[in-house]
């Protein structure tokens, strides 16, 4: 795997620090937290370009309406 060499500041160092759990990596953490974050709107974009079936989808949204539906939610406050 090819790899960079960064210069950061220690202040820098101490907050990218602060977010490594034991036994991950630097870049594990920096890939985590700026890579593109699961949005609704990124969903829907990959359901629409795969190849699900009706039935597929149906299933997913009885399961969606359910979860919505259901008195374990969090309360709203």
């Amino acid at each position: 795997m090819a790899v960079k060499t960064i210069t950061i500041d220690m202040e820098a160092y101490g907050l990218l620090a602060s977010q490594k759990p034991a036994g991950k990596s630097f870049s594990q953490v920096i890939k985590a937290h700026f890579r593109p974050q699961p949005t609704v709107r990124r969903f829907l974009a990959l359901v629409r370009t795969s190849r699900l079936s009706a039935e597929a989808l149906d299933a997913m949204e009885r399961q969606v309406s359910t979860r919505q539906r259901s008195p374990a939610r969090a309360a709203k406050l």
